[in-house]
């Protein structure tokens, strides 16, 4: 049994917008945000963009750049993703598996 790709777009793009949103709120450019962390600007915009998947190392360094804890950040970008499935509603399929 081989297991599927483990992309799930949906959790990516709630990654992306909360990159986004944080960074505005903080008050950063993308060119900050890239430097806080040690990151290529245009990585950044990729991930914003919901077209990168970072790595738990990445990720690691984005929130501690967007002064957040991991654990923070990933609590605010679940609390996103749950939104944008609960938005979907009935038009998805329950125990339908994506990625």
């Amino acid at each position: 049994m081989s297991m599927r790709p483990s992309r799930n777009q949906s959790l990516i793009e709630a990654l992306g917008l909360e990159v986004k949103v944080r960074r505005l709120d903080l008050g950063l450019s993308q060119e900050d945000l890239a430097g806080r962390c040690e990151l290529d600007r245009p990585y950044i915009t990729l991930i914003e963009s919901a077209r990168k998947q970072p790595t738990i190392s990445v990720l690691h360094r984005l929130a501690g750049a967007l002064e957040l804890s991991l654990g923070e950040f990933c609590q605010r970008v679940d609390d996103r993703y749950q939104t944008a499935l609960k938005a979907v509603g009935s038009t998805g399929h329950p125990g339908e598996r994506h990625g």
